[in-house]
């Protein structure tokens, strides 16, 4: 049974204060900004033209609330915690915490200071590395404690990171058209870190099933001289019906991207080669890939992967805990905003 029941429902700017938010997430699209030689620019423009700049801007402000928030949940965590044993958070944090850290042996010691490269003599630095060490275990020993505080208590935290609107177009998506939760991928298919994080994306798709749609984006990158024929490849069989089995196709381990291996594989899957060769030797969708390509670097995206959960941005690899943690959140989010508004 949790030890306790501890609710932490805090909006957008709530930590630092509602006078220190990011005057554009608290004023109206339609108000004038500026107005130059007459003609009046308003906040709506503002966010279109300068979309990069602002996104990052908020991003950096969204960390630092983040970290605030996270501060704040753990102190009141330790609180109730010294409160309920009656003593003090320092006298609790020497309980649970500091009297659990151990001294590292002398071989311990001797390998550490192995691996450091330093010209002086193992005497002399010694002390240093036991600080070094004792600080690195009270560290991860007081990490610890805090996540069994936190997993023996109830937080739901509305904290967002900025979101943009992702407008899906054409692009092909799978999965529920009504659901709650949307997963725009910007991706290149020569690119081998698409290749890793793509077992992820699936297992998303398995582990919501029917509450997540997910759609693709071409976003070859310039170093990769087969990415834009390959996503040029999938879109010629997605025109017979077989996007994502040659999606799919071109994200198994070791498929080879040159124009015969691209060819091959729609006449494995029995599409109509002929039509399939004549939609990809004429270059038929690389103008629907630029499309992509420019709105993803209006978006900000300069490498791949690039994530948008319900516009919410994830650059790079991002581990798998970290993408189901924000679809169950963004889950979560609407089911309680349904509840409010049946």
């Amino acid at each position: 049974m949790k030890t306790s029941r501890l609710l932490i429902i805090l909006l957008t700017g709530i930590v630092l204060g509602t006078a220190s938010r990011c005057p554009a997430q608290d004023t109206n699209n339609k108000e004038v900004v500026a107005v130059i030689n007459g003609h009046e620019v308003t906040q709506s423009e503002l966010e279109q033209k300068e979309m990069v700049k602002l996104l990052k801007a908020r991003d950096q402000y969204y960390l630092a609330e983040k970290d605030a928030l996270n501060q704040l949940i753990e102190d009141e965590l330790l609180e109730a915690q010294a409160k309920k044993e009656g003593v003090t958070v320092d006298q609790l944090l020497d309980k649970h915490v500091n009297s659990k850290v151990t001294d590292p042996t002398e071989d311990q010691l001797q390998v550490y200071y192995e691996g450091i490269q330093t010209a002086q003599p193992y005497s002399e630095v010694r002390p240093k590395i036991v600080d070094t060490i004792h600080q690195h275990r009270v560290t991860k020993l007081r990490a610890d404690y805090i996540k069994s505080l936190r997993d023996d208590s109830t937080i739901a935290v509305m904290l967002q990171p900025p979101a943009v609107s992702v407008p899906l177009g054409k692009s092909a998506t799978r999965g529920a058209k009504d659901a709650p939760v949307t997963v725009v991928e910007f991706a290149d298919y020569e690119c081998p870190y698409c290749q890793k994080m793509d077992p992820d994306i699936r297992k998303l798709q398995e582990d919501f099933k029917g509450q997540v749609q997910f759609a693709f984006k071409d976003f070859p990158l310039p170093m990769h001289k087969h990415a834009e024929k390959a996503a040029e490849a999938s879109r010629c069989a997605g025109d017979q019906g077989k996007y994502w089995e040659y999606h799919d196709r071109l994200f198994t381990k070791d498929t080879g991207l040159d124009v015969p291996e691209l060819k091959q594989y729609a006449k494995d899957l029995g599409l109509d080669t002929a039509k399939f060769d004549a939609c990809l030797d004429g270059g038929t969708e690389a103008d629907a890939i630029q499309d992509d390509v420019e709105q993803g670097s209006g978006l900000g995206i300069s490498g791949t992967p690039a994530l948008f959960i319900n516009g919410h941005f994830f650059s790079g690899i991002t581990s798998y805990s970290v993408l189901h943690d924000e679809v169950a959140q963004q889950i979560s989010l609407h089911s309680t905003s349904a509840k409010k508004n049946p």
